[in-house]
């Protein structure tokens, strides 16, 4: 069970990487910039992935993990704050996502928290909220892609690349198992 903390530790540090390395290809007004009218910016699943992670691993294991204090419906509503404070709110919730999942023991995987008084093994819960990331983040890359275009640097190995990336994995990815961004 240990094996599994460490690679939860690792899937939610490897989607905050993809997503902050996918945001800092664009500028503000992409940053802001819907597709279309009923679309979410990279700002609003920002502001509602940084709400619900805050929600959920506060008091992760003694208070239900939909906080009475969030607001889920204002988090899908275009920011009134400018970048900088959406990620400070970002980087703010995912310190206490990663604090929390660090101070995690094996046994705690078997205890049960709550989401909107729904009862999950811990377990759960984070297989849960690691597929809800990882589901926004990928939103992210497809916006921040799209809106970078041809000034896009690929987050993995690059098309045409792969035979360079054949032997130990990604050399110059961003996800590279262990390896941080440089």
């Amino acid at each position: 069970m240990q094996t599994y903390l460490t690679d939860i530790v690792r899937t939610f540090n490897n989607q905050k990487t993809l997503a902050d390395a996918a945001f800092a290809q664009v500028g503000d007004e992409d940053f802001f910039r819907l597709i279309d009218p009923d679309a979410n910016s990279i700002a609003v699943i920002v502001q509602h992935l940084a709400g619900n992670l805050r929600s959920r691993f506060t008091d992760f294991l003694t208070s239900d993990g939909e906080k009475p204090t969030r607001n889920r419906d204002s988090e899908f509503e275009s920011p009134a704050v400018a970048r900088a404070a959406l990620l400070d709110a970002w980087n703010d919730a995912w310190r206490v996502t990663l604090d929390t999942v660090r101070a995690l023991e094996p046994a705690d995987l078997e205890r049960t928290v709550y989401i909107r008084s729904e009862a999950f093994a811990v377990l759960e819960a984070l297989n849960r909220s690691a597929t809800h990331v990882a589901y926004h983040v990928w939103q992210i890359v497809l916006l921040a892609k799209h809106f970078a275009g041809p000034r896009w640097t690929s987050l993995s190995i690059p098309k045409g690349k792969s035979a360079e990336h054949k032997v130990g994995g990604f050399k110059r990815g961003i996800i590279a198992g262990r390896t941080p961004l440089p």
